[in-house]
């Protein structure tokens, strides 16, 4: 693993499963530490069961990032920011994570895994991850949160 790329946990209910394993393939032969917190079928679980934990991987600093997959992103996004230290971004295009990381300096990601396909999901990723945080008068407006 390359200890210069950022660690990411990785969780996905079973509407976002399929995109999550993709993720974690595509992050691993990249040389990315990542968690990956399931679930790993179809089966129905409760999003906030694997939300949670996610989340709990970037508060405790085990990862720099997270990402969160669920059928439309909107579940796994509400579960996320209830954590304070969480600012999880739900987007479907890449411009909302480079603007998620630039001016909010969002932590995870949440995806839709039935709303967008692999290849979008692989270009939202890589313009969050090549994304810097400006800091400035966004950091003022991120304390108010």
């Amino acid at each position: 693993m390359n200890q210069d790329l950022p660690a990411l946990a990785l969780g996905a209910d079973h509407g976002g499963f399929r995109l999550k394993n993709v993720l974690v393939e595509w992050l691993r032969a990249r040389g990315h530490t990542v968690l990956d917190m399931g679930t790993d079928g179809p089966g129905s679980v409760d999003y906030p069961d694997i939300a949670h934990p996610t989340c709990q991987a970037v508060i405790d600093g085990r990862v720099r990032f997270g990402v969160l997959v669920c059928g439309t992103g909107l579940g796994m996004s509400y579960a996320a920011n209830r954590h304070p230290e969480i600012r999880c971004a739900m987007v479907s295009e890449a411009t909302s994570a480079r603007l998620a990381r630039m001016h909010n300096n969002a932590n995870m990601l949440a995806l839709g895994g039935r709303m967008i396909g692999e290849e979008m999901a692989i270009d939202i990723l890589t313009t969050f991850l090549a994304t810097e945080y400006e800091g400035g008068r966004h950091d003022r407006r991120i304390a108010k949160i």
